[in-house]
């Protein structure tokens, strides 16, 4: 097959829009379709309460909200640390206490994921109560460490690859199969871990999923739903296509986590060549979708 036809039959022609940064991860092109959803993918905040932090998030959260949303998805790491050995119950207290402050300002809803810095394992025991997972999930809002919803004929699914080797655990698998399974033929499906499934920068950063080639082939065998994967974790901005899903890692809000960066980085604040920012995504009724990423266009 030719080059150009090959472009043609899979859809790229026409299909990249550009950035200021020149750089693109729009999928299709719609211009003359509207979308039934637009949703902001933000990830890896990283927040906490030094380093006029807050007052930075804020600025970037105004960008973000300039935008005319349906809702906001959340792809975890929401503070910036709470996993390490010298964590200590005071510092994981104040971190979500700014989350709360930051996000609550946010008006339409937050869907969150949960992210690897985000649990406290250091509690005194497992039976203190912001120990793990489930204070995180309250702390999220959320109803469960995973979960799914549906709007405007997509179906959304969070999962949590918080787990031995960075994949999700058997209770976790056969409720996948089973949500899957239940869904009508043809239902556009968007999944969004905090962890990516499959990424170009895996080669080089690590924090892909474990189980990624038992996840390639459930959606395989789901090939007329699975549509979407969005992710964080890399702090890097990346697409990946594979058996006609899109996958999305969408950089991070915090950049170097709200440092300047070293001399490996391309500019100030930038995690290597990736600058702070976020992703706007237009999802279409025929399974479609559009990924944008906005770099921050000020000093963070």
């Amino acid at each position: 097959m030719k080059r150009r036809n090959f472009l043609k039959s899979t859809g790229l022609i026409g299909a990249l829009g550009v950035l200021p940064t020149g750089v693109s991860l729009a999928a299709t092109n719609k211009e003359k379709q509207k979308p039934v959803l637009t949703i902001a993918h933000i990830t890896d905040v990283h927040i906490r309460g030094n380093d006029n932090v807050p007052a930075r998030a804020k600025k970037c959260l105004d960008e973000v909200l300039k935008h005319k949303l349906d809702f906001i998805l959340n792809g975890g790491d929401s503070i910036h640390d709470a996993s390490y050995d010298n964590v200590v119950r005071q510092q994981v207290t104040d971190q979500w206490a700014v989350w709360d402050e930051f996000i609550d300002r946010a008006k339409p809803k937050v869907y969150s994921c949960i992210g690897n810095h985000d649990p406290w394992w250091k509690a005194p025991d497992k039976t203190d109560e912001m120990y793990g997972i489930p204070y995180v999930v309250k702390r999220l809002k959320i109803p469960n460490r995973y979960y799914s919803f549906s709007q405007n004929g997509w179906h959304f699914i969070i999962l949590d690859g918080n787990n031995s080797g960075i994949k999700l655990d058997k209770e976790q698998t056969d409720w996948l199969h089973k949500e899957l399974d239940g869904l009508k033929p043809n239902t556009p499906v968007l999944l969004m871990s905090h962890y990516p499934i499959l990424t170009v920068t895996g080669t080089w950063e690590g924090g892909q999923h474990g189980d990624h080639k038992e996840l390639k082939a459930l959606f395989y065998k789901h090939k007329d739903k699975i549509k979407v994967c969005l992710s964080g974790h890399q702090h890097l901005l990346d697409r990946a296509w594979y058996n006609g899903v899109n996958y999305f890692c969408n950089g991070a809000m915090s950049g170097f986590w709200w440092g300047k960066g070293d001399a490996k980085s391309a500019a100030s604040y930038y995690y290597q060549e990736t600058p702070p920012g976020y992703a706007l995504l237009k999802l279409y009724s025929d399974g479609t979708v559009e990924n944008e990423y906005f770099p921050y266009q000020f000093e963070i």
